[in-house]
């Protein structure tokens, strides 16, 4: 809907609107669904996620900032009003994955237990919490391959960096 709206305002004033689509972005004080992986990593517990081999994209803020900064720049890429950019870090993690990512980074040891992803959903689901599996169980997959050719871009910024980065701040 924000989008017809801009592309509204666009034809109306013919202000040059670029659209980026990014998928979960992670980054210094990140919030929600990412913040509490990353807590319920630094509580040692258990997690039932052993067995999840979900592909999910995600995108570093930084690798973000650094396409919206391409898109304004109208000098080195011209004509790009109205193209809507799909924008991510690249390969696309499971949440087991992006679980051992934070470990890694944060310098911690992982606990998985491997539970189907069924059955993690059906207990979610009966404490009212089926949007929470959909978020970590769910697939979302995004192919930035326009985004890459027509910005002449590459993540300047990898997950296990950017996790890193993340790590530091909070031990400050």
């Amino acid at each position: 809907e924000a989008e017809n709206l801009l592309k509204d305002l666009a034809k109306e004033t013919g202000l040059e609107v670029v659209i980026i689509r990014p998928p979960l972005v992670y980054g210094p004080g990140v919030k929600g669904n990412f913040a509490k992986l990353i807590q319920l990593v630094q509580k040692g517990i258990p997690l039932p996620f052993g067995a999840i081999e979900n592909q999910r994209s995600m995108i570093a803020l930084e690798n973000l900032l650094d396409v919206i900064i391409r898109c304004t720049d109208t000098i080195k890429y011209p004509h790009l009003a109205g193209e809507v950019f799909l924008v991510s870090d690249g390969k696309p993690l499971s949440t087991k994955a992006i679980l051992q990512e934070i470990a890694l980074a944060y310098g911690l040891k992982l606990r998985l237990i491997s539970i189907p992803s069924a059955v993690i959903r059906f207990l979610l689901s009966v404490i009212g919490k089926a949007s929470t599996a959909d978020r970590i169980l769910g697939e979302l997959v995004i192919d930035d391959q326009k985004t890459r050719d027509r910005l002449d871009w590459q993540p300047v910024i990898t997950i296990r960096e950017q996790l890193r980065k993340m790590a530091n701040a909070t031990h400050i």
